[in-house]
């Protein structure tokens, strides 16, 4: 699932202030980078089911390897996990309202994050 007009698609933020915002929020960027791009994952458990809200980005200058990229947000993604094949975001998908709603005020708190780095 993809979410729409969001407010942090498009923004940009230096890395290190990016981990640390995303960090505080429970997300978790671990070893998911390469030198052009990075993905922040928070993991929900649900009723035996496991779901991750994921935002992902792209260094629009400076390589991610060095902290002081700039990186450019996409819109974020909700998948469910299936074991063993991995995570699925297709709009084929049904998420439990609670979860969406609980994302979509987290991307909030992403918003309201960025802001203050970007002030």
């Amino acid at each position: 699932m993809k979410f729409e007009n969001t407010g942090i698609e498009n923004q940009t933020a230096e890395l290190s202030r990016l981990d640390e915002l995303m960090e505080s929020l429970g997300f978790v960027r671990a070893g998911q980078w390469d030198y052009e791009r990075v993905t922040y994952d928070r993991k929900f458990e649900m009723k035996g089911d496991v779901y991750y809200l994921r935002v992902q980005g792209y260094a629009i200058e400076g390589e991610v390897d060095t902290r002081y990229a700039l990186i450019k947000l996409l819109p974020p993604l909700l998948g469910k996990h299936y074991y063993p094949h991995g995570v699925e975001y297709g709009e084929g998908e049904n998420f439990p309202s609670s979860l969406v709603s609980q994302c979509q005020s987290i991307l909030a708190q992403v918003k309201e994050g960025l802001a203050k780095i970007n002030a």
